[in-house]
């Protein structure tokens, strides 16, 4: 692990240095390629001259503790002995989680995808609740929420809705929130107060780039139809509704809500080369399943990883045994409290495969 390190720290002053190149600078590919290197490895480097440092006054106190003939300055020097050892401990564990191969999409924006299951128009109003969830926590990280397509109630409920977030790292927070959640409530429908249970299912996909996927025309049948459903003038009134089906896969993506069949195409597209790049992945993945399993789980869209228990207050994660009672606070937005005991399981598992 030290030799890795060492090397790594080695390779973070060289690319320091061609940054302030004058040659390097005037390129401006190669500037932002190493700018990027040199800020996914930054955090690690400084984690591991803080460990340098740590090891050093280790050292240093642990002499004096043996050969200071002062009883006060000794014990100081044997305190700081003990409070040396807990942070170098705790330091070789953070390295060993920076030195972990990275999730190559986790700096990318996603797709989230939200479809009610089963459950009718409660399932339908609990997508809602379930997107305006995401959307208040988007909002605490400064990330954007674009919606792509949405098919709406006409209750308030969501039968599906497909949304671009775009930000910092949004992937690596919310690449384990894809499969099926379920709630426990009293719908608003239900006069007699007996509790329902229905579900939804939640996808969250690496954003597509144009260097990841690329489809051939050929493969495309494009219709263009009339808006259906609400709508402001001219979206119901022009032929703008656009409907993309790739053939060799059979996928099909339809977008219009947009005025312009041009931007309704763009954006239909943009979707379309998502799933491929999911499909393609989750064959990978399924190639790979075995070590897959040991290292991250399975991420089975098809399996229920949560329930939201409204009159207990209650969010239960099952894939890792996370029990919550402040449910009312996590559907404002406040995600960290289940996002953050997920990523220490994962690298955990993660850590758990390289041993």
């Amino acid at each position: 692990m030290f030799k890795k390190l060492e090397e790594v720290e080695k390779r973070f002053e060289d690319v320091t240095a061609k940054l302030s190149d004058p040659s390097v600078i005037a390129n401006q590919k190669n500037f932002q390629s190493l700018a990027k290197e040199r800020s996914d490895i930054i955090e690690l480097v400084e984690n591991y001259r803080v460990y340098k440092s740590s090891l050093k006054e280790l050292e240093e106190n642990r002499e004096i503790s043996q050969s200071e003939s002062d009883p006060e300055l000794r014990k100081m020097a044997t305190d700081e002995v003990l409070l040396l050892e807990s942070k170098i401990t705790g330091l070789e564990e953070r390295l060993k989680l920076l030195l972990l191969p990275k999730d190559p999409n986790d700096d990318r924006n996603i797709l989230l995808e939200i479809r009610a299951g089963t459950g009718g128009e409660e399932a339908a109003l609990f997508a809602t609740d379930l997107f305006r969830m995401y959307q208040r926590y988007a909002e605490q990280k400064n990330w954007r929420v674009e919606i792509m397509s949405e098919s709406s109630t006409g209750r308030g409920g969501i039968k599906e809705i497909i949304a671009m977030i775009s930000g910092d790292k949004v992937y690596s927070e919310l690449k384990y929130e894809s499969g099926v959640h379920r709630v426990q409530r009293v719908p608003e429908t239900e006069a007699s107060g007996r509790i329902h249970t229905s579900a939804c299912t939640v996808a969250v996909l690496p954003e597509a780039e144009d260097v990841d996927i690329s489809i051939d025309e050929r493969d495309l049948r494009i219709d263009i139809y009339r808006s259906s459903g609400p709508g402001g003038q001219g979206v119901n009134t022009t032929d703008s509704a656009v409907r993309i089906t790739h053939m060799p896969t059979g996928l099909v993506v339809a977008c219009q809500d947009e005025r312009s069949q041009h931007k309704n195409r763009a954006r239909a597209m943009k979707i379309l080369k998502t799933r491929l790049l999911d499909m393609e992945q989750q064959r990978q993945d399924d190639e790979r399943s075995a070590t897959r399993k040991s290292m991250i789980g399975s991420g089975d869209r098809s399996e229920k990883i949560r329930t939201y228990n409204f009159p207990q207050n209650r969010l239960s994660d099952h894939r890792i045994g996370l029990t919550l009672h402040n449910l009312s606070t996590i559907m404002e937005g406040n995600l960290a409290d289940v996002i953050t005991p997920l990523r220490t399981h994962y690298q955990a598992e993660a850590l758990k495969g390289k041993r």
